[in-house]
């Protein structure tokens, strides 16, 4: 039979990390699972560290020649999995503790007709908890009613803190980096039925190797990802506020001054006109003003008013 869980562990060198997820791993209490490691690392040295744990429970080790990069990774790691519900662990996340997975499947049971699970969290920079969240049932319903309320901000967090039904039919845009999980968490949950688990079951380790954290606030990486994240999803998706001030924030966010400072990281016939018209409004607005918050909420509202009048 299958397992209940696959555990998908993306791996890319991170021997030092993967070792301590590996060994959250071996100390669950629940122990109806498998693990697949999708590994681009150059070396061995992540197959040895696996090899180390393969008698401790089931693990399928797979080297990624040439490397799939990330999230295609993640995808092929998914498409080797035979388990029921589908657990992404990150190999720099870890279990928070040995009943975390009991309870991820425990959920699972409680709640048979959910499809999208997720935990608490905490953030560990130099083995220090940076910040923790913990789910909002009424978050969940307001997810729920609408995915796109997660432009506000990732309310799910990374990956690593899901437990998603293996359905064969959701994966990851590997056209993505730096939005890549909340568009699939809005994808996901148009279709699938969303569930918290209001507790702290997993650890998301902080560091400056991160993906993320390289392509933080760079032009050439968040314009064109989310312009074809909007594009993809259509842009008639504008029409709600907290969608346009998401991407009223983002060109502000990366001081962009004219359309040529944009099409230097896109083509700018795949701008939706909504956008140009709503660049050509910050353009009359100098960075400095429209830089202070309050002023650019009220700047940013009579854009969006004359968008809606116009449609």
């Amino acid at each position: 039979m299958p397992p209940l869980i696959s555990i998908c562990i993306p791996a890319y060198k991170n021997t030092d990390y993967l070792s301590v997820l590996l060994q959250s791993v071996a100390v669950q209490t629940f122990r109806d699972f498998e693990v697949v490691v999708s590994d681009d690392s150059p070396t061995d040295e992540v197959e040895t560290l696996c090899s180390a744990y393969a008698a401790q429970f089931p693990l399928q080790y797979v080297r990624n020649a040439p490397p799939k990069g990330s999230p295609a990774n993640w995808n092929h790691g998914i498409r080797l999995a035979t388990g029921k519900w589908i657990k992404i662990m990150h190999d720099d996340d870890w279990f928070a503790h040995e009943r975390s997975l009991e309870v991820y499947a425990a959920t699972t049971e409680r709640y048979p007709k959910a499809d999208f699970i997720y935990a608490g969290y905490n953030d560990i920079e130099n083995g220090k908890i940076i910040g923790t969240r913990i789910p909002d049932p009424a978050l969940t319903r307001r997810l729920s009613r609408n995915p796109l309320d997660l432009f506000i901000r990732n309310f799910i967090g990374n990956p690593s803190t899901t437990l998603i039904r293996n359905t064969r039919n959701e994966w990851y845009d590997e056209a993505l980096k730096w939005v890549v999980d909340f568009e699939f968490y809005i994808r996901c949950l148009q279709t699938m039925t969303l569930q918290e688990i209001p507790e702290v079951l997993v650890c998301v380790g902080i560091h400056p190797g991160q993906i993320t954290q390289a392509v933080f606030r760079r032009p050439e990486v968040e314009i064109p990802e989310n312009l074809h994240m909007l594009n993809g999803i259509g842009p008639h998706i504008l029409k709600r506020l907290l969608v346009y001030d998401y991407y009223w924030r983002l060109f502000r966010n990366l001081g962009m001054r004219d359309l040529a400072s944009v099409g230097r990281h896109i083509s700018l016939d795949k701008l939706p006109p909504a956008i140009v018209r709503m660049l050509r409004w910050q353009f009359r607005i100098p960075l400095p003003v429209l830089r202070i918050g309050a002023l650019s909420k009220c700047f940013m509202a009579i854009s969006y008013l004359n968008y809606r009048i116009l449609h």
